[in-house]
């Protein structure tokens, strides 16, 4: 099932709180390294811009217009 605007971001502003704690770790043995936080800005960045445009709810690909008006975004 597709992401709305808003869940996208919900799933990248947990992403930059998880590298913003631990940007690599070691299991099994083996290094893993979180996603690179300067994308994950620049992607926050994008999708709140996405959002201010077509809303929180918008779903790329299965809604057919924007909102006629700019969205209001607020984050607490």
């Amino acid at each position: 099932m597709a992401q709305t605007l808003g869940q996208q971001l919900d799933a990248v502003q947990t992403a930059i709180t998880a590298v913003q704690t631990s940007q690599s770790y070691e299991m099994e043995g083996r290094k893993l390294t979180r996603a690179d936080l300067e994308t994950l800005y620049r992607r926050e960045n994008s999708l709140i811009s996405k959002i201010e445009i077509h809303g929180r709810n918008y779903t790329p690909g299965q809604n057919t217009s924007p909102l006629k008006t700019r969205a209001h975004v607020q984050f607490s």
